[in-house]
């Protein structure tokens, strides 16, 4: 079994920033691509950025510039780093871990169970 816990979410104001974990337990061979997607009310789920088991990191355009996305393999955890916040920015954010869970077996994505993010004054 794998498991991913999220943290971090919250209310904030408009310029405020916040800092998001995911943290994935379990029998865990290796974790590559780590990346974290939101959902805001009424729209589909869109990638904010990713962070590649080779280094690379991408973000989407909207959020390039204001947020940082970081990783601790050794704890098989990744972070989310978001400053200057909007009111745009509300949503649900979700983290997504693909993991191999031996040498022998395929890699499968796993998603944390997601952690609300509002931006308001």
């Amino acid at each position: 079994q794998v498991q991913l816990v999220e943290s971090g979410g919250g209310l904030v104001q408009p310029g405020g920033s916040l800092r998001l974990s995911c943290a994935a337990s379990g029998s865990i061979y290796r974790t590559n691509d780590m990346s974290w997607y939101r959902q805001a009310p009424g729209k589909q789920r869109e990638l904010v950025a990713r962070s590649t088991s080779g280094g690379t990191t991408t973000y989407a355009v909207a959020v390039k510039g204001r947020f940082t996305i970081s990783r601790d393999n050794a704890k098989n955890t990744v972070y989310l780093q978001m400053n200057s916040l909007k009111p745009e920015d509300t949503a649900v954010y979700y983290c997504n871990l693909e993991i191999a869970r031996t040498p022998w077996t395929p890699r499968r994505d796993y998603w944390g169970q997601g952690t609300l993010v509002t931006v308001s004054s």
